[in-house]
């Protein structure tokens, strides 16, 4: 079964999508969003560099809603920022020490991050073990990286790894 559907959240994930890019729930769209379902995560299934394996869904659910609701906040923060006075700008880098280990787990981090309007991943250090994030406008570094640790690297760290 896992040869022929190597990624099956991937899989429903993408149907999913292809509905909600399409606007229309007819056989024709269902049929073809279900090949693409299929044949996407098939055909990179090589390109992957390890198994995904989800441990808590639901975890991993709330993590996407949280990280939709941050988009919206941080959008209309950006708005206010960049049309007000530029002088009360603080742009910085960030050093944040990762917890994740897991090469998904980072990656889903780091766009995570970079996904967030005001924030953006910059660099990982060549040991996977610390991130450099810019950010916007900051005044405590270390209350960012508290933020980013309780919201995005918690929650992906309790979904996709092993303890």
């Amino acid at each position: 079964m896992s040869r022929a559907l190597p990624h099956p959240l991937l899989s429903a994930i993408l149907l999913v999508l292809w509905l909600l890019l399409v606007n229309e729930l007819s056989v024709g769209h269902l049929l073809l969003g279900a090949l693409l379902g299929w044949a996407v995560p098939l055909y990179t299934a090589r390109f992957w560099p390890e198994t995904v394996t989800v441990r808590r869904p639901w975890v991993l659910l709330r993590f996407v809603l949280v990280v939709l609701y941050d988009i919206v906040v941080a959008n209309i923060t950006v708005a206010r920022l960049i049309l007000g006075s530029t002088e009360r700008l603080r742009p910085a880098y960030i050093v944040m020490p990762l917890e994740v280990r897991s090469e998904l787990a980072i990656s889903l981090l780091a766009n995570t991050i970079s996904l967030t309007p005001g924030t953006v991943s910059a660099f990982l250090s060549a040991d996977r073990r610390c991130l450099v994030i810019h950010s916007l406008h900051t005044t405590d570094a270390a209350e960012v990286v508290a933020t980013i640790r309780e919201r995005y690297e918690q929650p992906l760290k309790e979904a996709l790894e092993t303890c």
